[in-house]
């Protein structure tokens, strides 16, 4: 009985390792896969792309660690499962490759973090250029807008006052101030007028674009800080991590 159930924890542990191995392997390969797609099309030129797949780099980023630790871990059950002393270690077994790659994408995740930070700053001025050159827009058309405005208001003024019966029926409807008739003689008057209302309408609208452009930096400022804190603290700790399964494995490597 003893026996037997020696045997078939033997089995069970020899499953148990083939399984840890292929899933390290499509954990490992399938990370590659998704790498090489985000890649294309390339635009190195573009920092908001280069921020994007680099996020998602990163993002994807433990899949390749936990993909080779499942690996060693496989390893490790084989060899216990082994009645003969095991291989000295060198440069030619799985566990010194598996080092050597864990060393390459600590290499990659470090040059992700720095190429990330630049692709954020970059994009968060470009984000900025672009809040700047909407408000100037918005500003623009404002001025075409009120000038327009001003000189439709001078125009009906100018003939209303000319026509004392509809002037009195618009005064009477509320369409216009009861001081618009002292105008009557005084075009001058009537224009700086029109020119005081259209200078608080300015300043108003002013004042609406300024807040709203603002607000639209102060929101791409805080974003692209949140995203790049973020990710480049993850890129930072799966350096760390490969980089030490890495080192570790090929010093062992190097003392056998």
């Amino acid at each position: 009985m003893s026996l037997d159930r020696s045997v078939s924890n033997s089995s069970l542990a020899a499953l148990a390792a083939i399984a840890l191995k292929v899933v390290g392997w499509v954990a490992i390969l399938s990370a590659v896969v998704d790498y090489l797609i985000l890649l294309v099309p390339l635009n190195l030129g573009d920092p908001q792309w280069q921020a994007a797949v680099t996020t998602q780099m990163i993002d994807r980023g433990i899949l390749p660690l936990v993909g080779i630790a499942l690996i060693l871990t496989s390893l490790w059950i084989e060899s216990s499962l082994r009645t003969t002393p095991p291989p000295r270690a060198n440069r030619s077994d799985m566990p010194f490759w598996l080092s050597v790659l864990a060393s390459v994408f600590g290499a990659l995740y470090l040059a992700l973090t720095v190429l990330h930070l630049s692709a954020v700053q970059l994009s968060s001025q470009s984000a900025l250029e672009q809040v700047g050159a909407e408000a100037s827009q918005a500003a623009t058309q404002l001025e075409d807008r009120i000038s327009n405005q001003l000189s439709q208001q001078q125009n009906q003024l100018g003939a209303l006052l000319q026509n004392p019966d509809r002037l009195a029926q618009a005064i009477q409807s509320g369409q216009l101030p009861k001081e618009i008739q002292q105008y009557r003689d005084d075009p001058e008057g009537l224009n700086k007028f029109l020119q005081d209302q259209a200078d608080q309408a300015r300043k108003k609208y002013q004042a609406e674009i300024s807040n709203r452009r603002g607000e639209a930096e102060r929101r791409v400022k805080r974003e692209s800080w949140k995203n790049g804190i973020r990710t480049a603290v993850t890129s930072v700790l799966l350096t760390l991590g490969y980089s030490l399964l890495g080192w570790q494995g090929l010093r062992r490597s190097g003392r056998g």
